[in-house]
């Protein structure tokens, strides 16, 4: 075998016994060095070899190709499974959330409160559109609240449900407060607590006994602590009060406010040492329970799942907060309209029938609870929403209007207090056995009754000074 070397063109045509390759193309153009191999014939491959080689080198490229276009049609497959998993989960989460409950059939007058407000000069119109468009709204945030502690444990749970519980209220006042609308506020909070504590714990023991025909019994312990949480909040609203009416303000003007963000702060912190000691000690009862309660709770929650998933969940209740934000700035804007084409209070109106109207869903909740005998959730709706509220609603609200620019106090006028105080005690006398029937439930009804025709014919102070 022999080797020879020249200088060539980039293009270089190969003697035989290569005639049948290919032509050989070198990397540097025209100064390439091309080594061109003479091969003796006793060495030379045969045809044979050749055509076999072409033929593998063919049969890879034929393999290849077949590869690459099997791969297209899985690839296309995969994005065609994607796409109709993707409509058939939402279609799922539509049909769960929208379509499924009864209450829903109510979505739609918020749209309408929407053209109310931009076709219709009739405020009161607005405003009852508005008021029954968030009942399903409420109870929605409540329902992905609750689909949202199956992914989140129960402690992050729990305190997801302390947080959205009423974020109705926390949303309205918010709106309120960014109007000005500081007695709005006040009133509204208010009748939030006076409606929880009488008419729907009420209406739970009532019914509740009416079903049973017995006295129906109840965690004493959590009733007091929530009793004590409240007694403390009649406290801090009573104290300002007093300082303004006995006109013994250190600065005037300036003392009751400074005592109402201080006080404000306080029950914060006193919330939020109320809440971690309640998952503390729900966390406590559930290890101590025994094996044959963990076994039956286990067999009756194997049914138990998510009906949506985690990221369905998150959007969902971001949407229904941000639906609510929308309705509430629509509703604080006509209430006021309301109130004059209705020839009716605005008191009446702020605490009466928008705590009422507005958690209706809630209070059915608490009832129904009631009747099935489970007075400890029935509780936990309504006297802990009256915590919540109390507690954090109402020091949110002094906050948020210091940080607006719009101060608001705890100095809900002397009649207001009055009345917070007295509910709280009957109601405190009447858990103070830990047990319940329907003429206790009787008793609280019609306590709400007074207390509502009393606003009925109430004039608000500020009214009266404007």
């Amino acid at each position: 075998m022999t080797v020879s070397a020249s200088l060539t063109s980039s293009l270089v045509r190969l003697p035989p016994p290569f005639s049948r390759s290919s032509w050989c193309l070198s990397e540097p153009p025209l100064t390439s060095v091309i080594w061109i191999v003479q091969i003796s014939p006793a060495d030379a491959p045969s045809e044979a070899d050749f055509e076999a080689t072409g033929a593998a080198a063919a049969d890879e490229t034929a393999a290849s190709s077949s590869w690459g276009a099997q791969q297209l049609p899985l690839a296309a497959g995969r994005a065609t499974r994607t796409a109709s998993s993707f409509w058939t989960s939402l279609c799922r989460s539509l049909k769960m959330v929208i379509f499924t409950p009864k209450l829903n059939i109510l979505l739609p007058l918020s749209p309408g409160a929407l053209l109310a407000n931009r076709f219709s000069r009739n405020r009161g119109l607005v405003f009852i559109l508005s008021l029954l468009g968030m009942i399903p709204l409420a109870e929605r945030i409540g329902y992905t609240t609750e689909q949202l502690s199956f992914f989140t444990g129960a402690t992050v749970g729990g305190l997801l449900n302390c947080t959205f519980g009423n974020a109705t209220e926390v949303v309205v006042s918010i709106f309120a407060l960014k109007n000005g609308m500081t007695r709005i506020v006040q009133q509204s909070l208010l009748g939030s607590i006076l409606s929880n504590m009488l008419l729907v714990l009420g209406f739970s023991f009532f019914c509740g006994g009416m079903v049973s025909k017995k006295a129906q019994f109840f965690d004493k312990e959590s009733a007091v602590l929530n009793s004590g949480m409240l007694l403390m909040a009649v406290m801090a609203l009573l104290l300002p009060a007093l300082l303004h009416f006995t006109r013994t303000e250190a600065h005037s003007g300036e003392s009751e406010l400074a005592l109402s963000r201080f006080s404000s702060c306080v029950m914060l912190v006193a919330y939020t040492g109320y809440l971690i000691f309640q998952l503390q000690s729900h966390k406590n009862q559930s290890d101590k329970e025994n094996e044959e309660t963990v076994e039956d709770n286990s067999c009756s929650n194997e049914g138990e799942a998510a009906e949506i998933s985690k990221w369905e969940t998150i959007i969902w209740l971001g949407i229904f907060t941000a639906w609510i934000s929308v309705i509430s700035e629509y509703l604080v804007d006509a209430i006021e309209g309301a109130a004059e084409e209705w020839n009716m209070p605005i008191t009446f109106i702020s605490v009466v029938m928008l705590p009422v109207i507005g958690n209706a869903s809630e209070h059915a909740s608490a009832i129904m609870f009631a009747m099935k005998d489970k007075l400890d959730l029935t509780l936990g709706i309504a006297i802990g929403s009256s915590t919540q509220i109390s507690m954090f609603g109402i020091p949110f609200a002094v906050l948020v209007g210091w940080i607006m620019g719009h101060p608001m106090d705890l100095n809900f006028q002397l009649f207001e207090t009055a009345v917070l105080f007295i509910t709280v005690l009957v109601v405190a006398i009447l858990l103070q056995e830990g047990n319940s029937n329907y003429c206790k439930g009787m008793l609280l009804v019609l306590c709400y009754v007074i207390v509502a025709a009393s606003f009925f014919l109430h004039v608000d102070a500020s009214a009266l000074s404007n």
